[in-house]
């Protein structure tokens, strides 16, 4: 059984050290791997000589190097870490047990349960990390307690089967709605948390990068759940096409006059649009549950290519 320790690094250079000497003690058996995505502060060099095995992913953003990393490198157990030294090594072989034992297809780090409120005293990160969790649990129907943690793990059939649409940090989001939405077999572990030491600065811009997981949030209701997307659209221009065609309507019983035709005729296009609006997402519901089939079925051969 091969593990491999996956480490995506964009100027770490004062941490990633620590993270692969620590992998390195704590998981002596498991190949280390560090991507280094256009570091300017001397990453590659001290991975390297630390003992990982570097490679690079010239596009920018850690969507982009995950998804190098899952299409280059096969293991029986994938664990993603930060090279930030937030997480430690100690968790991973948890991580590793569950996975390769068959318990869960991808494992969570669950650092919102631990020690992440208390290390973290950026106040916009904590809200945006309830945020994004409520979101999901609600359109998603999960009980996941943390959504975008930078600890993870993951079988062979997740990584050879995830089709990887974010290039920067919404990937950890796309991740969790991925295996919600696909069936695969999820579990969280509380994981410890530290904040980054003095001088490592954080990559993450509160405002920018929420304002990205937002809009992959809704990307993923719309590609995900479809029906339930197109029909809350469909119900609010039904709710505005009534808000102007009811009183019209009573007029009309009052008076015996229908006044306002053109406000009619664009009541009548909004109605005609909804409709439409609705059988779209019907229509894709269907075509989303095909796809649905066609992974399954991806999942069947990917695993008789592995037993082979």
């Amino acid at each position: 059984m091969k593990t491999a320790i996956l480490i995506p690094c964009y100027n770490e250079s004062k941490t990633i050290e620590k993270v692969v000497t620590d992998f390195k003690r704590v998981m002596p058996h498991a190949d280390i791997y560090v991507y280094d995505n256009n570091s300017t502060d001397g990453t590659e060099r001290i991975a390297r000589d630390a003992g990982a095995i570097v490679r690079h992913e010239y596009k920018q953003g850690k969507g982009n190097v995950v998804r190098s990393m899952f299409r280059q490198i096969t293991a029986d157990c994938y664990i993603l870490v930060d090279g930030d030294d937030t997480y430690p090594a100690e968790d991973a072989p948890e991580i590793e047990r569950m996975i390769l034992s068959g318990e869960a297809d991808m494992v969570i780090g669950d650092r919102l349960s631990s020690t992440y409120f208390e290390e973290n005293d950026r106040r916009f990160h904590n809200t945006g990390n309830r945020m994004v969790r409520k979101f999901i649990n609600l359109f998603f129907k999960s009980d996941l307690k943390d959504i975008m943690t930078g600890m993870r793990g993951f079988n062979y059939n997740f990584v050879k089967s995830f089709p990887i649409q974010s290039k920067g940090f919404e990937i950890e989001t796309e991740m969790s709605v991925f295996a919600l939405i696909n069936n695969f077999q999820i579990h969280e572990i509380p994981v410890d948390y530290r904040d980054r030491i003095e001088g490592s600065e954080s990559k993450l811009n509160t405002f920018r990068h929420g304002y990205k997981v937002l809009v992959m949030i809704a990307a993923l209701i719309r590609d995900e759940r479809p029906l339930l997307f197109f029909t809350a659209i469909s119900l609010i221009l039904l709710v505005i096409a009534g808000i102007y065609f009811f009183p019209i309507l009573f007029k009309y019983f009052s008076t015996g006059y229908v006044l306002k035709i053109p406000t009619l005729i664009v009541i009548s296009t909004v109605v005609i649009i909804a409709t439409v609006i609705f059988f779209t997402g019907v229509i894709l519901h269907v075509l989303k549950r095909q796809h649905r089939d066609e992974l399954e079925h991806h999942m069947i051969l990917l695993n008789e290519l592995k037993d082979e």
